[in-house]
């Protein structure tokens, strides 16, 4: 199978070109600069920079599809948000090649966390009270309901701009720097007390193919886990398969849920339509025949196996120092990294030119970094240079709620 990994700067997508490229696939990646980790595997047949698909739409999928024709490709695996662009203009792509993706209007619904948290709902899935705000008036009343909340916006990922009074994250973000309008909405929950919990699943034709359930022991800032540990998945795989019981039946691709622990049971938080660190927990046999559903029954991550990021677990131990110490200096001795037994070391090592590409994109404004890193890949809910009427349509329904 040729195989094109795209935003190969995530960890997790020199994950998939590892796993894949290992098993005798022939692997492509891309990104938008040259410097992706995943673009210097030893695995890879092949790699290409790319326009942004956010800021540089039609380049990209040109980009995209000149490449696809050129090299055979037969797959797209999408790792971040490029996969609402692609998914938006599937139809220009080469014909004989798939996106491993669900159609743009299921990717929506999943992806606005207004809409998510009804479909959650409607599958049966425990959700915390939301309260979606849809103006500043109605942000500052939602907060007001509840003594401890938890806010961030409909479109938003990775930990970044979260509004709470709770925690270690409260007063990291003022209200008044927060604007909800009726197409990007707010939502405000209770402070729900209890570790995060994580899942990632690849689906083929509906059926929920793969699966892994983690936490995060390390998290950098507060927010973007560094190091992971598969635990128990009996209930987020049953949740899994609710919600995307409640999606298009032919919906192939991949989805990754946060979960808050109540010590009463699992609440839903949000969903990624996309990879997520989980990936990286899961043996590569199993998932190279999950993901083309070439299995009986779900292959699942065992629970106990534990994987890190050395690099970042040492970068965040000097910058948190007393908080974090005791917790490093244990993964540092005792965790498997996440490059152990690959043969492919020189990859990460081009992890600080996701740094300096960071700052490039931020254009001199104080953008935290981790939004920085990632923001010219992200869709946040506007209509798409090209996107199809259909697909328009659905986008509209998705902000009128009628999904």
């Amino acid at each position: 199978m040729r195989v094109l990994v795209t935003s190969s700067r995530n960890t997790f997508a020199l994950d998939i070109v590892r796993k894949l490229g290992s098993l005798g696939h022939e692997v492509h990646a891309s990104d938008t600069y040259g410097g992706a980790v995943g673009s210097h595997s030893s695995y890879l047949a092949g790699h290409l920079v790319t326009s942004s698909p956010r800021f540089a739409t039609d380049a990209f999928v040109a980009e995209i599809s000149d490449y696809v024709a050129e090299h055979g490709i037969e797959l797209i695996i999408p790792t971040f948000e490029e996969v609402f662009y692609l998914a938006a203009r599937a139809a220009e792509l080469p014909a004989g090649v798939r996106v491993y993706a669900g159609s743009f209007a299921d990717l929506a619904r999943l992806h606005d966390k207004a809409s998510f948290q009804r479909l959650a709902q409607d599958a049966g899935v425990p959700i915390p009270e939301t309260v979606v705000a849809t103006s500043p008036a109605e942000l500052k009343d939602a907060t007001a309901r509840f003594p401890r909340y938890f806010a961030r916006a409909a479109f938003s990922r990775g930990g970044v701009g979260l509004l709470t009074n709770t925690g270690p994250l409260a007063g990291a973000v003022s209200i008044d720097d927060c604007v909800p309008t009726p197409d990007q909405p707010w939502l405000v929950q209770p402070y729900v007390d209890g570790p995060m919990v994580c899942s990632y699943s690849t689906i083929v034709d509906g059926r929920v193919t793969a699966h892994c359930t983690y936490t995060a022991p390390e998290q950098w800032h507060h927010s973007t886990a560094i190091a992971f540990l598969a635990v128990d998945s009996t209930d987020t795989l049953a949740y899994a398969q609710r919600i995307v019981d409640r999606l298009d039946p032919s919906f192939t691709g991949q989805l990754s849920f946060d979960f808050i622990d109540t010590g009463e049971g699992l609440r839903i938080i949000e969903c990624n339509p996309r990879p997520t660190n989980g990936v990286i927990l899961l043996e590569a046999e199993g998932f190279a025949r999950a993901l083309v559903g070439e299995v009986e029954t779900t292959v699942v991550a065992a629970p106990g196996t534990e994987r890190e990021i050395t690099l970042a677990v040492l970068a965040d131990c000097f910058t948190e120092p007393l908080s974090h110490l005791k917790t490093s200096l244990h993964d540092l001795l005792h965790v498997r990294d996440v490059d152990a037994g690959w043969h492919d070391s020189l990859a990460m090592l081009w992890s600080p030119a996701s740094i300096v590409h960071g700052a490039k994109i931020e254009h001199g404004s104080r953008t935290e970094i981790l939004k920085a890193l990632g923001d010219d890949i992200v869709w946040n809910g506007e209509p798409i240079d090209g996107m199809s009427v259909a697909d328009a349509a659905a986008l509209e329904a998705v902000h009128a709620g009628r999904v």
